[in-house]
């Protein structure tokens, strides 16, 4: 399964949310929802910064990362920041593709 980082900022409403139910209570209902939608929960950790949560997760594919980037968002009580991880073996595959590009103004590569 592809794996996802998220990056959680919280807004005041959902700071607010965390300080009621917890860091574990927070990380038990995201687990059950990522589950629910056919993942697994990797890493969850809090943090200090730009970023209050950094979230690892395997997810069946794009569009339900997408689902549930939405769905969270939505509240307002979050932003969620989806970035999609690669393996060092995908960067291999990858590096090994063709592509024709010319940079702009440059010459055919």
């Amino acid at each position: 399964m592809p794996k996802y980082l998220w990056q959680v900022a919280y807004t005041a409403q959902g700071a607010q949310g965390l300080q009621k139910e917890g860091g574990s209570g927070r990380r038990k209902a995201v687990q059950s929802f990522i589950e629910k939608a056919g993942g697994q929960i990797e890493s969850f950790y809090y943090a200090f910064g730009a970023s209050d949560a950094f979230i690892v997760a395997d997810l069946p594919d794009a569009t339900t990362a997408a689902a549930i980037s939405l769905a969270v968002n939505a509240t307002g009580a979050v932003r969620l920041s989806t970035t999609q991880l690669m393996t060092p073996e995908d960067i291999d595959v990858a590096a090994k593709k063709g592509i024709d590009y010319r940079p702009p103004g440059g010459a055919q590569r």
